[in-house]
C-alpha cells in the first residue's frame, strides 16, 4: 500500500523542523495578542462556493467535494479564513468582543497537479483579525510575518503588495479592465473568456502563458483608488517605510480569491537563489456580511508551511536528534523490570529516559545508548543488583559513579538535573 497521489507522511525525523516553526509562530502571534482557534476540516460546499467566488480556480477545479449520505455537499477546506469567518459569526464572537485575533495551523486539500513543493494536502499557518479597518493592522499583519521569517533565518525578504480597491472604487477599475480585455479577446484561454462576464478581475490571476502574455499593459487597481483606498493605502507604504519592512508596489498582484479588498501583499524571499513566495495575504471587509453575519472588516494571512520548511531544510543542515537524559543497560529480569518502572518514575519526573527489553548484551546495549546520543548509562547488571548498588556513566566524559539502590530515582534526579 502507497500514499495517495499528491499527500505525504512528514516523518520523525522531518517534524523536528515543522515544530521549530510552529513554536517560533505560537509565540510571536501570541506575543502580538492571537489566540488560538481549531475549525473543522470538513465544511459544507455553499461555503467556499459563496466566499472564495464560484469563478476561481480553486471553486471551479481544485476542491475535493462530495455528497455524504443524506445528499449534503461537503468539502475539504481548501482555505482556512473562510471557515475562521463562519465560527467567528456561528459563535456570535462580534456581540460580546467584535475585535478578535486568531491564528491556526493545520491541512487544507486542493486536488492540484503535484509538483515539486505542492501537495494536495499541503499545510498552513493562518492568522485572521477581525472589527479593525484601520491600515495599521495591515502593516501589522506584513510586519509579523517579516518578523516571523527573519527569526528563522531567511534572507532577502520583500513583500510585494497592492491595493484591489473596495466596492466604490471597483467599477470604474472594472469597466476600463473590460475594454481592455475586449480586445484582446481573441488572444486569451477559454476559461478567461467565460471569466471575463462574471468576474474579470479573475483574469489577471490566470498562469496561461498566452494570457500572461495579452495582459501586458492592463489598467492596474492602484491607479483607480477612490480617495479612501488611496489613504488607506498611502499609511500602509508609510507605516512600513517607518518600521524598515522591505516592500514594492506590484500592481499586478491579485490574491486568488474573489472576496480580497483593499490592501493585497505576498512575501518573497531570495534565501535560495531565485525568488520564492512564502505567505500571501490581504484584506477581505466585506467578508463577514456575506456570509450572514454584521458588517465587520477584516484581514488575514496564510503562511505555506511546506514550502517554508522546504527552503529551512536547504538551509539548515540536519541536526541529530537530543538523546535521553538516561539510559538504562537492564541485563536480564529482575534489571528489566527495575528499569520498566525506572523509566516510568524518572520521565514522570521530566528526566527523559529509555531502555530496551530486547535482551542484548552489554556491548550491544551500550552501543545503542551511544546511537540515541544518551548523556547518561545507567547499567544495572546481576553483579550491581547483587551488590545493591548501579553504575552511572557519564558518556561524554566516561567518568562512572556508583549509586546505592535506596533512594535510586530521588539520587538519579538530584544528580542529572544539577548537570
Amino acid at each position: 500500500m502507497q500514499t495517495i497521489r499528491g499527500f505525504r507522511d512528514i516523518l520523525p525525523e522531518q517534524i523536528r523542523l515543522w515544530q521549530k516553526v510552529e513554536n517560533l509562530a505560537v509565540d510571536l502571534f501570541t506575543a502580538f495578542g492571537y489566540e488560538e482557534i481549531r475549525i473543522p476540516i470538513l465544511e459544507k460546499t455553499g461555503l467556499f462556493a459563496r466566499s472564495i467566488g464560484e469563478t476561481t480556480d480553486i471553486v471551479e477545479k481544485e476542491m475535493y467535494t462530495f455528497d455524504d449520505r443524506n445528499g449534503d455537499k461537503l468539502t475539504l477546506r481548501p482555505e482556512a479564513t473562510a471557515s475562521i469567518c463562519r465560527a467567528y459569526i456561528q459563535h456570535k464572537m462580534y456581540a460580546t468582543e467584535p475585535v478578535r485575533k486568531f491564528y491556526m495551523t493545520g491541512p487544507m486539500f486542493r486536488r492540484e497537479r503535484p509538483q515539486k513543493g505542492r501537495y494536495r494536502q499541503f499545510y498552513q499557518i493562518d492568522a485572521e483579525v477581525f472589527g479593525l479597518d484601520a491600515a495599521y493592522v495591515d502593516c501589522e499583519l506584513i510586519f509579523l510575518l517579516n518578523e516571523l521569517f527573519q527569526r528563522l533565518g531567511l534572507s532577502g525578504l520583500t513583500a510585494h503588495i497592492n491595493s484591489l480597491g473596495c466596492p466604490e472604487c471597483r467599477p470604474r477599475f472594472t469597466r476600463a479592465l473590460l475594454d481592455f480585455l475586449e480586445a484582446r479577446k481573441q488572444d486569451l484561454c477559454d476559461i478567461c473568456t467565460r471569466r471575463m462576464d462574471r468576474n474579470p478581475l479573475r483574469v489577471l490571476d490566470c498562469k496561461v502563458q498566452t494570457c500572461q502574455t495579452a495582459l501586458t499593459g492592463a489598467p492596474a487597481t492602484v491607479d483607480y483608488l477612490c480617495p479612501a483606498c488611496e489613504d488607506h493605502f498611502k499609511t500602509v507604504k508609510t507605516t512600513l517605510e517607518k518600521q524598515g519592512v522591505d516592500f514594492s508596489v506590484d500592481k499586478s498582484l491579485v490574491r486568488g480569491l474573489d472576496y480580497y479588498t483593499r490592501t493585497a501583499w505576498e512575501i518573497q524571499t531570495t534565501s535560495l537563489g531565485a525568488q520564492s513566495a512564502v505567505a500571501g495575504g490581504g484584506r477581505y471587509d466585506g467578508l463577514v456580511k456575506e456570509l450572514g453575519g454584521p458588517d465587520t472588516p477584516a484581514i488575514g494571512f496564510a503562511i505555506g508551511f511546506d514550502r517554508l520548511v522546504e527552503i529551512m531544510e536547504q538551509l539548515t543542515p540536519a541536526s541529530a536528534p537530543p538523546g535521553p537524559d538516561l539510559f538504562i543497560v537492564a541485563l536480564g529480569d529482575p534489571a528489566m523490570e527495575l528499569a520498566y518502572h525506572l523509566c516510568c518514575d524518572l520521565n514522570q519526573a521530566g528526566i527523559r529516559t529509555d531502555t530496551d527489553f530486547r535482551g542484548k548484551s552489554l556491548k550491544a546495549l551500550m552501543k545503542r545508548a551511544d546511537k540515541l546520543n544518551a548523556r547518561y548509562v545507567l547499567i544495572a547488571g546481576q553483579a550491581e543488583l547483587a551488590e545493591n548498588a548501579l553504575i552511572l556513566r557519564n558518556m561524554q566524559t566516561k567518568e562512572q559513579v556508583s549509586i546505592p539502590m535506596d533512594g535510586l530515582r530521588r539520587k538519579i534526579e538530584t544528580l542529572l538535573k544539577n548537570k
